[in-house]
């Protein structure tokens, strides 16, 4: 039989104590199980196969869950929705996700898809990036309309994040997740990159990014009019997690199931 230790850490404010399993010798027994059925950070395929993924990790079943950027539903296809308590909304509901008609902390988790492309923001319609024969793109990625006012190029594409951003976080409660959808791109011959971007301007608002999921696509993009490339071409977007906490080390531990057994994870 496995002896036990405990041990007393002193606070400022509090005692904790902390039990650790020993074997008969005294030593540490470590826990867990060897397993190679892990979530994976890196996928090939599209967001209808990933985005369940993310879900599985980082929100509960029952979790109250605002989409704010809806679409064409393309994230949700895979996931089956009696699982969650989802709000779904866009432009084209009338719900701009940088004004939310939501009251303050009143979600478990915001999911964010807003347009990544500087391309998809023009003060003119017909310099939308997406036209002939590439308007189904811009349909699921845009809903058509000019920016008129704001920043231009790629600083209207993180105008859009930021302010949405803040928005989500006035929405969330205490330790509610926010998932963030976005892509790296090369503006007026200059890397953006996108994702750490992001990631500065949520840590000042008070989030913590707790993950990162990088989708692959499947098949080569095609560029029409190449004459030199200077940058690698993009083939991949990122699910970034972020939890609106103080304390990170508060999120606890996570759950690793195998098989029928259920085993306690530290957060790594």
């Amino acid at each position: 039989m496995e002896n036990v230790k405990t041990t007393v850490s002193q606070t400022s404010t509090r005692q904790k104590k902390t039990t650790v399993p020993l074997n008969g010798n005294g030593a540490r027994v470590q826990g867990g199980v060897c397993t190679s059925d892990v979530t994976l950070s890196a996928h090939t395929g599209d967001n209808s196969d990933v985005f369940p993924k993310v879900l599985d990790l980082h929100v509960p079943k029952g979790a109250k869950i605002a989409d704010v950027t809806y679409g064409l539903g393309v994230f949700w296809r895979n996931v089956n929705l009696e699982d969650y308590k989802v709000t779904f909304s866009d432009l084209k509901t009338g719900t701009d996700c940088r004004a939310l008609p939501y009251n303050a902390a009143s979600y478990d988790c915001a999911v964010l898809d807003p347009p990544y492309m500087e391309g998809l923001y023009r003060k003119s319609n017909g310099h939308l990036a997406g036209s002939g024969t590439h308007s189904a793109f811009r349909n699921a990625y845009s809903n058509g309309q000019e920016t008129t006012t704001g920043p231009k190029w790629h600083d209207a594409v993180l105008d859009m994040y930021f302010r949405a951003g803040a928005e989500a976080y006035r929405i969330l409660k205490q330790d509610g997740v926010l998932i963030v959808k976005c892509q790296d791109e090369v503006s007026a011959n200059m890397q953006r990159l996108t994702h750490v971007e992001i990631i500065n301007h949520y840590a000042r608002l008070g989030f913590y990014v707790k993950d990162l999921f990088v989708v692959v696509r499947r098949n080569n993009p095609c560029i029409t009019r190449l004459k030199k490339q200077v940058h690698a071409r993009k083939n991949h977007s990122y699910f970034l997690v972020f939890v609106k906490t103080s304390n990170p080390r508060s999120l606890g531990k996570q759950s690793v199931k195998k098989g029928k057994r259920l085993v306690r994870k530290r957060r790594s």
